[in-house]
C-alpha cells in the first residue's frame, strides 16, 4: 500500500508523522472520507470544498491548492491500482511543540490513504439497522461547530461505544435541547406519509455530502423533503427511516430504542433511494485513470 505524505509516496510501514504533530497531540486538524467506484471518485469537488471550508473555519492553512489536492488524491489511488474503495484525506496543523500555540506549527501535514472500507455487514443493508439513543450529546455550535469535520471525534467515539455496548448497529445523538442531531457517523432521515424529513444543520448535524445527494434524488423523484427540528417521537412514529454517509452510503433503520419502525422492514422510499444512489455512483464521478 502506498501512502501520500507531504508530497511523497511511502509504503504503509514507512509513512509516519511526528509525535509532536498537533493532529496527534490535540486533534488539531481536518479530514474527509471519500468513496470511489469503478474508476470514478464520487462527489470529489464537494469533498475537497468541504475540507477547505473546515480548514478555513479553524484557521488552518492548507499547503496545497484545491487543484493540487485533487491531483494528489487521484495519484494516491493510481499508485495503489484501485478501482473501488475509500480515501481518507487528512490535514493536520503539523509539527509543533507540546504547547497549544498553533503559530509554532510552521507547516501543515497532509496525508492521503486509499484503501477499502466496509462499515456495516451486507445483511444490515438488506434487513435494516437497529439504533439506540445515546446519552452522549452532540457538541453544540457554541463549543465547536459540527460543520467542521475535525480530527477531534471523541464525542462521536463515546457515542459509538454506547451503541456497541447496547448491541446496536448505530447510536442516535441528540443536541443539548433534546432534538435529534445525527448518528455517530451518519445523517438520519425519516419518511412519513410519503414525505422525507431530516434534522437541520443547526441541530448539530454535519452537512453530509450523501445527505445533499438525497435532497437531489428526492427532487428528481418528486418527493417532498423538509428540515424540521425533530425529536425521537418523529422517528418512533415514522413509516421509514434511513441513514446516509460516505462510508455507509444509504442504509435502512428498522428499530430505535426497541420500537419497530414501519413494521420492522426497510420501506419502499428507502429502497428506491438506495437503488438510485447506486446508479449515481456507477455512472458519475471524476475519472481516476
Amino acid at each position: 500500500m502506498k501512502i501520500y505524505l507531504d508530497g511523497q509516496f511511502y509504503e504503509k510501514e514507512d509513512a509516519k508523522v511526528s509525535v509532536f504533530d498537533h493532529g496527534l497531540l490535540y486533534g488539531d486538524g481536518v479530514f474527509e472520507g471519500i468513496r470511489f467506484y469503478q474508476g470514478r471518485v464520487f462527489r470529489l469537488a464537494e469533498h475537497i470544498g468541504r475540507l477547505f471550508d473546515s480548514a478555513q473555519a479553524i484557521c488552518l492553512k492548507v499547503p496545497l491548492s484545491k487543484a493540487e489536492m485533487t491531483e494528489a488524491l487521484l495519484e494516491t489511488i493510481r499508485q495503489n491500482a484501485l478501482q473501488d474503495g475509500y480515501v481518507r484525506l487528512v490535514v493536520t496543523r503539523g509539527c509543533g511543540d507540546l504547547g497549544l500555540n498553533p503559530s509554532l506549527c510552521p507547516r501543515a501535514t497532509v496525508f492521503i490513504i486509499a484503501s477499502k472500507i466496509t462499515l456495516y455487514p451486507a445483511e444490515m443493508y438488506r434487513d435494516g439497522l437497529t439504533v439506540v439513543t445515546c446519552a452522549t450529546r452532540r457538541i453544540p455550535h457554541g463549543a465547536l461547530s459540527p460543520m467542521v469535520k475535525s480530527l477531534n471525534y471523541l464525542n462521536n467515539v463515546l457515542a459509538k461505544i454506547e451503541s456497541q455496548q447496547a448491541g446496536a448497529g448505530e447510536g442516535l445523538m441528540l443536541n443539548e435541547q433534546g432534538f435529534v442531531a445525527e448518528c455517530t457517523g451518519d445523517n438520519i432521515f425519516t419518511v412519513k406519509n410519503g414525505k422525507i424529513s431530516t434534522p437541520p444543520i443547526s441541530s448539530g448535524a454535519l452537512a453530509g455530502i450523501t445527505r445533499e445527494v438525497v435532497f437531489e434524488m428526492a427532487a428528481e423523484a418528486g418527493i417532498a423533503i423538509s428540515e424540521p427540528n425533530m425529536t425521537r417521537y418523529d422517528i418512533y412514529t415514522a413509516d421509514e427511516c434511513f441513514l446516509t454517509g460516505t462510508a455507509a452510503e444509504v442504509i435502512p433503520v428498522v428499530k430505535l430504542d426497541s420500537r419497530l419502525i414501519g413494521g420492522g422492514t426497510p420501506g419502499p422510499v428507502t429502497k428506491q433511494l438506495i437503488e438510485r444512489f447506486h446508479q449515481l455512483t456507477e455512472t458519475t464521478g471524476v475519472a481516476i485513470y
